[in-house]
């Protein structure tokens, strides 16, 4: 069992490679003209840093990179109460230095403006792609990180395959991003959506609160749904 200290620094690089690769994919490579990847090679991003990041540091940490996903184990029984603070703080602080290394990198481009660039940031109404209500944005995002939890549990499962847990949590994730981009950016991940919003700020923060509140309410909907499925007993990770 790693420390503390190196679990949560695992969550650190985890989130912060999350940020960069899906949100930099987001705002550096998805429209650019006749070279852009759009909405599918943003998903495909996300996933990947799940996929790449679970890989690297899941033995560490258990690979969360998400407040959502960590409150969603512990209403599993498969993650400590006690560590949600550190894990949760860990990631948001990962999400906040990966948005800011990427404006940085955002601001070498001649004309960039991060406010009317929206930065990757999540929101609903005039503020959605697909201008998107709120309603319609909360109900994806607890249904979405509903099914994420649902698919980490059972893919972590003492039941499923071992060592290849990343492959589908990872494109669940590429999943969840093809679905609701159009909806709100996709969050299902607080950490994921404060980074961009600090930035933002404005109407950004002013949404924020959803992105935090849907899908850790999402989370635990998932975790509930997943145990009435489940047979097998599996005990809480410390």
């Amino acid at each position: 069992m790693h420390s503390l200290s190196k679990r949560c620094g695992a969550e650190f690089f985890g989130t912060f490679w999350l940020v960069l690769g899906g949100c930099g994919s987001a705002v550096i490579s998805a429209g650019v003209p006749n070279l852009g990847i759009g909405y599918a090679g943003v998903a495909l991003a996300f996933g990947l840093t799940v996929l790449t990041m679970a890989f690297a540091v899941g033995h560490i940490s258990g690979g969360h990179f998400n407040p959502a996903v960590t409150v969603g184990l512990v209403a599993g029984g498969r993650f400590p109460a006690k560590d949600i603070v550190p894990y949760v703080v860990a990631q948001v602080l990962g999400a906040i230095v990966a948005a800011s290394v990427l404006a940085y990198i955002a601001y070498g481009q001649v004309g960039f403006d991060l406010k009317t660039s929206h930065f990757a940031a999540n929101g609903y109404g005039e503020h959605s792609p697909g201008k998107y209500s709120m309603t319609s944005a909360l109900v994806t995002e607890i249904v979405l990180t509903a099914g994420f939890i649902f698919v980490i549990l059972g893919a972590t499962s003492k039941g499923a395959p071992a060592g290849f847990a990343a492959i589908p949590i990872g494109l669940t994730l590429t999943l969840i991003h093809l679905i609701s981009i159009p909806v709100t950016n996709t969050s299902v991940n607080p950490a994921r959506s404060t980074g961009p919003a600090l930035f933002v700020g404005d109407w950004a923060l002013a949404q924020l609160w959803l992105f935090w509140a849907a899908p850790i309410f999402g989370a635990i909907v998932g975790a509930v749904a997943y145990r009435l499925v489940s047979s097998a007993p599996e005990t809480t990770q410390t």
